[in-house]
């Protein structure tokens, strides 16, 4: 077991967390010739409040717990691919603070993978492509395009302000032009995305 140190005021201390690499093959990685390298790291922090009287070896608590040989600890667990020092990859883990739950969060709720049209496999997981597909586009539009404070709205904020909006839509001499009502505050917004639209297109391919 190893400290696991924090940064204060620039310099490092150590903590009352341990960490330590743990030399585990699953089964299934086991047996496969091709298996992906997984890293699995185990941290332990002590309990440092006692059991209640009465109830050593009785209490339930929500979290995995062990007993050593100095005491008992809590227990965490991180399985990883990264190549990187075991310190430096338990601060980028905590550092991401659930984004992964959130990405999960709006493909379900934002883009419909939460709703599968079908009960055949097939059919779902065309849908979830799709899903994948309009969640990158729209990651693409709102970093490239939008920017700003733009990169970071869900799409219910901008189905307000840019997909659901009123216009009159003419085809004209070949043309088609959009039409919104005098002052509306969305005009601006829609002419820039248009103009860098058109920059992009002309970035050579690599």
């Amino acid at each position: 077991w190893q400290p696991l140190r924090r940064q204060v005021n620039g310099g490092w201390i150590e903590t009352e967390q341990q960490w330590a690499e743990v030399c585990f093959v699953p089964n299934r990685v086991g047996r496969s010739k091709q298996g992906p390298s997984y890293r699995f790291i185990a941290i332990r922090e002590p309990l440092l409040q006692k059991a209640l009287p009465g109830m050593e070896g009785q209490q339930t608590l929500p979290f995995p717990t062990m007993e050593f040989a100095s005491g008992s600890y809590k227990l965490f667990g991180i399985v990883t691919n990264r190549d990187l020092p075991g310190e430096e990859l338990i601060h980028w883990h905590r550092g991401r603070c659930g984004k992964s739950e959130e990405a999960h969060g709006i493909m379900k709720e934002d883009f419909s993978g939460g709703k599968l049209p079908s009960g055949d496999f097939g059919e779902n997981a065309a849908w979830w492509w799709i899903m994948i597909l309009a969640l990158n586009l729209n990651e693409a539009m709102k970093r490239l395009v939008l920017g700003g404070s733009w990169a970071t709205k869900r799409m219910k904020a901008i189905r307000f302000a840019l997909i659901n909006i009123p216009a009159w839509v003419r085809e004209r001499s070949r043309q088609l032009r959009v039409r919104l009502s005098q002052g509306h505050p969305s005009l601006e917004i829609l002419v820039g995305m248009r103009q860098k639209i058109m920059k992009l297109a002309e970035i050579p391919s690599g």
